[in-house]
C-alpha cells in the first residue's frame, strides 16, 4: 500500500551508502593499478593504501551525499534538497512531471535498489531524481505521482488504497517482447568496431606495464621471425589467404561486440499495455522500467537500416515529452516486424497508412532547386579547376574539370532518388511522412495533438511557389519541405480546424481515465 504525502524531508535507503562505498573500491582499481606497476620495487606496499585511501574518501562522500539529501512529497510538488557547504532545494509541481522511470544499475540492482527519475519535458539535466530507494518504494512514488497528478490532493489521502488495490488487479496485456533467439538476430546487425578503439586507447598505457614497444615494427618483424616465418617468401595466395582471414576476423569481432550491445541493453525487453498506458522495462546490467501513459505519447516514428531493410526488420520509436537515455524518443520495439509493429501503433491510438491512400510528393520545382543547390559547389569547382588548368597546365583541363562534375551529376542523381521517396499523406486523423531511399523511415503524428502548423518560405521558395511545413510537436520535430503553397495552405487549414474542433479538456480527461 502506498504510503501518504509526508511534510517532512526523508533520506534515501541507506544502503545507497553501501553503493557509493561499491562505487568507490571500482574506481580505486585502475589507479592502484598504475602506482602498483610504477613504483619499482615497492608494488604492493604502496598500492594497498593508495586503495583503501580511495575508498574512505569515497565512503566519506557517500555519507555526507546520503545523509544531506532528502526528499518531501507534498500535496502540490515533490522537493528535494541536497548540498554540504551550499544547500539547493528544487520543488517539481505534479502537473509538469511527465513521467516517473526506475532504473537499476549493477551495483544497485543487486542490492535491490532503484533510482527514481522524474522526468518534466524540460531536458538538458533538468529532471529530478533520487539515488537510490528500495524497489517497493519506487513503484509507490510512482504510482503516488501518478495519482497525485490525476486525482485532488483533498481526497488523496482515502482513495490512495482502493486505487492501488484496484491497479494491481487489473491486468497487464504484452504487446511485444524479445527472446535471445531474437536478440541474437538483432546483434548481427548491430556490427560495431568500438572494442577496437578501447583497445587502441589500453595499449597507448601499455608500455608503462610491460617491457615491450608495442608500436614498434621491428620489435613485430622480429618476434614473428623468431619463429622462422618469412613474409617476403611467401606467395601471392597465402598473403590473400592471410588477408581475407584478418578480414573475417574483423568481422566476426564486430559482430560479436554489437551483439554484446544488444544482449546488454535489450536484454529481457518488454512492452507491456497498462491500464495507466505503456509499460517497457529492459536491460542486463542496467534494468530500465519505463511507464509511459498513452495519451502522452505524441507522435511515432519507424525506422530501419540500410541491411536490416532488406530483411524486413524495423524499428519503432514513440515521440513523447519525457526523454529516454537522453533522448527524446522512447523505443517500444526496437527490432519488430511490420506486422508485429501494427498493434502496437493501433494500441498508442494511431494507425499506419491506409493502402489507398493519397501521397503527396514534393513539388518537381523543389526537386530542380535542391538538385541545383546540392551540385552547386562541385560546378563552381569544375569551373575553377577549367579556369586554372587552361591557364598553367591544359593537360590536366579534363581530369581536373571531369571529377566534380561527375561528382556534381551525382549529388543530383542522390537529390533525386531521395525526392522520389520522400511523400506525405493527410487522412481524416492523422499527418504521415515518408523519407529515406536505402533506408526508409516514416513518421505519424495525430492532428488534433499538433500545437502548430507553420508555412515557411525563403527567397527561393517564395519566387517557386513552394514551402516547408513545421509542424508543432511536443517532444519532436515534423517538417515537410517542397509543398506547393496551395497544398500548404490546405494542409494547414485542416489540421486548425481539427484542433479548433476539440475541446481539450475532455479530450483529456476521457484518455487518462
Amino acid at each position: 500500500m502506498n504510503e501518504g504525502p509526508k511534510p517532512e524531508g526523508q533520506n534515501t535507503d541507506p544502503r545507497t551508502i553501501l553503493v557509493g562505498v561499491l562505487s568507490s573500491a571500482q574506481s580505486a582499481v585502475i589507479p592502484a593499478a598504475f602506482v602498483m606497476f610504477g613504483s619499482g620495487g615497492l608494488g604492493l606496499a604502496v598500492a594497498l593504501p593508495v586503495f583503501a585511501g580511495i575508498i574512505a574518501v569515497g565512503t566519506l562522500f557517500s555519507y555526507i551525499g546520503w545523509k544531506r539529501l532528502t526528499y518531501t512529497i507534498g500535496t502540490q510538488d515533490i522537493r528535494v534538497e541536497s548540498g554540504v557547504i551550499s544547500r539547493s532545494a528544487r520543488s517539481v509541481p505534479y502537473e509538469r512531471i511527465q513521467d516517473v522511470s526506475l532504473e537499476q544499475k549493477l551495483l544497485p540492482r543487486l542490492l535491490g535498489l532503484v533510482s527514481v527519475k522524474f522526468e518534466t519535458g524540460a531536458g538538458g539535466g533538468e529532471d529530478l531524481s533520487l539515488s537510490y530507494l528500495t524497489e517497493e518504494r519506487g513503484e509507490e512514488l510512482r504510482q503516488l505521482v501518478r495519482e497525485m497528478r490525476e486525482e485532488d490532493a483533498s481526497t488523496l489521502d482515502t482513495q490512495q488504497g482502493e486505487t492501488a488495490q484496484r491497479q494491481a488487479a487489473e491486468p497487464a496485456d504484452a504487446l511485444f517482447t524479445m527472446g535471445p533467439q531474437r536478440l541474437f538476430t538483432f546483434g548481427l546487425f548491430e556490427f560495431s568496431l568500438a572494442v577496437f578503439a578501447v583497445l587502441a586507447g589500453l595499449l597507448q598505457y601499455a608500455d608503462s606495464f610491460i617491457d615491450f614497444e608495442i608500436w614498434d615494427p621491428d620489435v613485430w618483424r622480429g618476434w614473428v621471425e623468431r619463429y622462422g616465418i618469412d613474409f617476403a617468401a611467401l606467395d601471392a595466395n597465402l598473403q590473400l589467404l592471410g588477408a581475407i582471414t584478418g578480414l573475417a576476423g574483423l568481422l566476426v569481432i564486430g559482430s560479436l561486440t554489437g551483439m554484446v550491445r544488444v544482449f546488454a541493453r535489450e536484454w529481457g525487453f518488454l512492452l507491456e499495455r497498462t491500464p495507466r498506458g505503456f509499460r517497457r522495462r529492459r536491460g542486463l546490467f542496467t534494468r530500465t522500467d519505463v511507464v509511459m501513459p498513452a495519451h502522452r505519447v505524441q507522435g511515432v516514428k519507424i525506422d530501419t537500416g540500410f541491411i536490416r531493410y532488406r530483411f524486413g526488420w524495423h524499428g519503432l520509436s514513440f515521440i513523447s515529452l519525457a526523454q529516454d537515455m537522453g533522448a527524446s524518443n522512447h523505443v517500444v520495439a526496437p527490432f519488430a516486424r511490420m506486422d508485429e509493429i501494427e498493434p502496437i501503433v493501433d494500441a498508442a491510438g494511431f494507425h499506419l497508412p491506409a493502402p489507398d491512400i493519397e501521397w503527396h510528393r514534393a513539388c518537381n520545382r523543389y526537386l530542380v532547386d535542391s538538385s541545383f543547390g546540392d551540385a552547386f559547389f562541385f560546378l563552381v569547382g569544375a569551373a575553377a579547376a577549367f579556369v586554372s588548368t587552361t591557364l598553367y597546365a591544359p593537360e590536366w583541363t579534363a581530369l581536373a574539370t571531369g571529377i566534380p562534375l561527375v561528382l556534381a551529376g551525382l549529388a543530383a542523381i542522390a537529390n533525386a532518388l531521395s525526392w522520389s521517396r520522400q511523400r506525405h499523406a493527410l487522412d481524416t486523423t492523422q499527418i504521415m511522412a515518408m523519407k529515406g531511399v536505402l533506408s526508409p523511415r516514416s513518421q505519424i503524428a495525430t492532428r488534433l495533438k499538433l500545437h502548430s502548423v507553420e508555412i515557411s518560405q525563403g527567397p527561393v521558395a517564395r519566387l517557386r511557389g513552394y514551402a516547408t511545413l513545421h509542424l508543432g510537436q511536443a517532444g519532436g520535430e515534423f517538417s515537410i519541405p517542397g509543398v506547393p503553397i496551395e497544398h500548404a495552405r490546405e494542409v494547414r487549414r485542416k489540421v486548425l480546424e481539427t484542433i479548433a474542433a476539440t475541446d481539450f479538456s475532455r479530450l483529456e480527461s476521457q484518455q487518462a481515465a
